[in-house]
């Protein structure tokens, strides 16, 4: 045998006696299959993870994991059909624009980004995967609103109607958290189902009464929108709320267990977390206007920027007025005409990007060019006041309230929809090793 083939055989050899002796490897697998298509056992079990993570930082206790499996592998599901629906239409998030929103991040932290991400890291996330983690929030974001917001309508007498309430029972002036298990039924469900349905919800009530912890209750036996949370729903007025909500919790306190409540989608369980007082004596309003550009096929994210960077120079300069240039080229169609004003209006009514930049302006100050759902802006804050809340105010607070109300139960639906008209199919969760 020649030196050449000896060397093929022993190097054959070795491969050999390692393929036998080694320990075999868990393989990555399909754990589901969402439409064309799939998730992967690495995601269910990164999600397992960082939900165990954080229960314990909380001190909060979990389920089993199989009813924690069950939810999670329902929310990655859910994620997953949003960003399909984004990637039909079209719609991703450019690096610019993410690098745009970290940077508003480090700024409402008091952070440089450099400064940002040693604390990422230093919490053991690496910021590669935060940057991606939150592109997929943002995109997840953009195609609720895209998708949600025009199946929503406020009509004048819904709004007439909640400004009358607001005024004669100040229900302005309380907030609800509200924990909520849905303990839900097929549709078109049987007698039997029903009944079946009916005794798991008093089953949960019982337990509940006899002491159980809420947030754990829920992880493991709530099929609502907010099951992984702990079924809990952030701090919100009585007229933002679900409709169901708001009916029963209007005289309820602290602490109060209500249900079982029968809808269409199940058998409703609610209690209420917590209520706080809301202090709107006065509130403070911005007089502010900006210059919008959309980005396009034509006009590039970068070139967008570039342009109102240079709008800036010229403004600083005296080479140009901020109205003339915001009647010249502005996009936003309500004030470029106006020179770009936006009158009188507490920040709040603004997108989280044009707020943040408001709040953290000075009167007289121009804002960098920032990024928002909309596109590039810059802003001049001209004034700010201090006022009573007004007729108008409080009409353009009601539009808000209801709206949001009707976007939480639009966007329940859409996902329903979504999720009903999807093909998914669940495989086994033991691992197939190699």
């Amino acid at each position: 045998m020649t030196p050449g083939k000896k060397l093929i055989f022993g190097l054959f050899a070795l491969a050999m006696s390692h393929a036998v002796t080694a320990e075999p490897q868990p393989l990555d697998r399909i754990a589901v299959q969402v439409n064309n298509g799939v998730i992967l056992e690495s995601e269910v079990q990164n999600m397992l993870e960082d939900v165990k993570a954080d229960a314990k930082k909380k001190d909060q206790s979990l389920p089993s994991d199989k009813a924690l499996r069950t939810q999670v592998i329902e929310r990655l599901i859910l994620t997953r059909l949003q960003l399909q629906t984004a990637d039909r239409i079209g719609l991703h998030i450019g690096d610019l624009q993410l690098d745009e929103t970290i940077s508003n991040i480090a700024k409402q932290q008091n952070m440089t980004v450099q400064q940002l991400q040693a604390k990422v890291e230093a919490d053991g996330e690496t910021f590669s995967h935060y940057r991606e983690q939150l592109r997929q929030d943002i995109t997840l974001g953009e195609i609720q609103r895209i998708q949600v917001q025009r199946r929503i309508q406020v009509s004048p007498q819904e709004i007439d109607h909640l400004v009358k309430m607001i005024q004669e029972q100040g229900l302005k002036n309380v907030e609800f958290q509200i924990g909520h298990i849905l303990i839900d039924v097929p549709q078109n469900a049987t007698s039997e189902q029903l009944a079946s349905a009916s005794k798991r919800a008093e089953t949960v009530i019982d337990r509940l009464k006899d002491g159980a912890d809420f947030r754990t209750t829920a992880i493991a036996s709530s099929s609502g929108p907010k099951a992984l949370e702990g079924g809990i729903w952030d701090y919100m007025n009585i007229n933002e709320m679900p409709t169901l909500f708001a009916e029963v919790v209007n005289s309820a306190k602290k602490g109060d267990i209500i249900g079982p409540i029968k809808s269409g989608a199940g058998f409703h369980i609610i209690k209420v977390m917590d209520a706080r007082g809301l202090q709107t004596q006065e509130i403070k309003e911005v007089r502010a206007r900006h210059i919008l550009l959309k980005p396009s096929p034509i006009l590039s994210e970068e070139r967008a920027k570039a342009m109102l960077e240079e709008f800036l120079k010229k403004i600083r300069s005296g080479d140009a007025k901020f109205a003339d240039l915001a009647r010249q080229y502005s996009e936003d169609e309500g004030s470029a005409a106006k020179g770009g004003e936006l009158g009188w209006s507490e920040t709040s009514a603004y997108v989280p990007a044009f707020k943040n930049t408001l709040d953290n302006m000075k009167v007289g100050e121009l804002s960098e060019p920032f990024r928002s759902t909309f596109g590039w802006h810059i802003i001049e804050l001209e004034d700010t006041r201090m006022t009573d809340a007004t007729q108008q105010l409080n009409t353009n607070r009601a539009h808000q309230l209801i709206f949001r109300r009707k976007f939480n139960e639009e966007l329940q639906a859409w996902l329903d929809e979504m999720r009903a008209s999807a093909y998914i199919e669940v495989f086994d969760p033991e691992p197939i090793r190699g």
